[in-house]
């Protein structure tokens, strides 16, 4: 099957969750066997070795909102490319996809990993509403009733309106072969004997609730819980908070940005992996937690036990006491509680042992990327029987 895929705002390869996804389904296609093309804004060279065609294509000055005037260039790629079916990495100012899947009469997936709808009072719907007609929710909704297929983490993002059949609900994933408990090498950082090492790998962005794993480790300080340790990776508009957070706090180790390709030594050489999600500082969060946390799925491939607040749809990935814990995010100090019953190295092998064990089944990229083949194979078919009946 040949496929394109339209993800023109995303930066392949990249560090950030939208790159990594991008390029995982990507290559995960191309293994199944299937001709993939992808438009993305490309950093450098291309990937290589996995089959996948890149087609580099920015919107101008490579700002997401002005996606769609990557219509023209895209429709002519989809021509020469003449796809049998068409996905788009969904955005509120896309539908460059949309319209090349249109004028060449192929099945379009909506590829749906942020909210479609808005969530209530938030600023762009008071926007839209202001303009009487509507423009921008009349746009996303044109859009999706042109889809054939919507892939999303949670249903709950979409339209009332679209059919269940037309939704296949996935989780993302890790790459179960790149990232395991034992990787060869060094370790990337110092450790002395006895740390526990707690590790945060995220953008620094208020809902990522960074701060708390460095208040969380004053707090087990001061309970004289002294072993543990914090590595925080990554950068973003709340790095100086946190750092100013962890003034006087030995131990700490910021390691700015670290390459996705050496994630998996950062990780494997860790004790603990935290993902404390602070979802009342993320308006779209009113929504649910449609997030599909690729930081916990990298987490559990490493081996690592996660320690995550306890909302929906992270009790379904991180089961309490099984691949982690999770603990009261109302509570101020129940982050620290929780870390504190993983002093225990018994308990941590076990926990992360039942991490490694339940990613390689269900949230690897290679259960994703089957899942989606499947989706895209039934498609395709019933797009052509459909043609041979008309």
């Amino acid at each position: 099957m040949r496929i394109l895929y339209a993800a023109t705002d995303q930066v392949v390869p990249g560090n950030l969750g939208g790159s990594v996804h991008v390029q995982a389904v990507a290559e995960g296609l191309a293994r199944l066997g299937h001709d993939v093309h992808v438009a993305v804004r490309l950093a450098g060279r291309a990937p290589s070795g996995h089959g996948v065609v890149w087609h580099p294509m920015a919107p101008p000055w490579a700002s997401a909102r002005l996606r769609l005037l990557c219509t023209g260039a895209l429709v002519r790629l989809a021509r020469d490319v003449q796809p049998d079916v068409v996905i788009e990495r969904y955005h509120n100012f896309g539908g460059e996809g949309v319209l090349a899947a249109t004028r060449l009469q192929v099945p379009l997936v909506l590829e749906v990993n942020a909210p479609v709808i808005d969530y209530p009072r938030s600023a762009k719907q008071i926007l839209d509403r202001a303009l009487v007609v509507e423009p921008m929710r009349r746009w996303r909704d044109w859009q999706c009733r042109r889809a054939d297929l919507f892939v999303t983490p949670m249903a709950q993002i979409l339209p009332p309106w679209v059919p269940a059949r037309k939704v296949l609900e996935i989780e993302w994933g890790a790459d179960t072969e790149r990232f395991t408990p034992d990787v060869a090498g060094p370790a990337p950082f110092a450790r002395r004997p006895g740390q526990i090492t707690l590790v945060f790998a995220g953008a620094f962005r208020p809902w990522h609730g960074a701060v708390h794993v460095v208040r969380a480790l004053r707090t087990l300080r001061a309970s004289g819980q002294n072993d543990f340790t914090a590595v925080m990776i990554g950068a973003g508009p709340e790095l100086p908070r946190v750092r100013a957070e962890a003034e006087g706090l030995d131990n700490v180790l910021f390691a700015g940005s670290v390459p996705h390709d050496r994630m998996p030594a950062w990780l494997a050489a860790s004790d603990v992996g935290v993902a404390p999600f602070e979802v009342e500082a993320h308006g779209q969060l009113r929504l649910g937690f449609y997030w599909s946390p690729l930081k916990v799925f990298e987490y559990m491939a490493a081996g690592l036990p996660v320690v995550a607040p306890d909302i929906d749809r992270l009790r379904h990935i991180v089961r309490h006491d099984r691949e982690g814990l999770l603990y009261d995010p109302g509570h101020a100090d129940s982050l620290a509680e929780a870390l504190k019953q993983l002093a225990d190295p018994g308990r941590r092998l076990a926990l992360g042992s039942a991490a490694r064990a339940r990613v390689e089944v269900e949230f690897s990229w290679t259960a994703h990327c089957g899942r989606l083949d499947g989706a895209l194979r039934q498609l395709v078919r019933e797009a052509g029987r459909g043609r041979c009946e008309s």
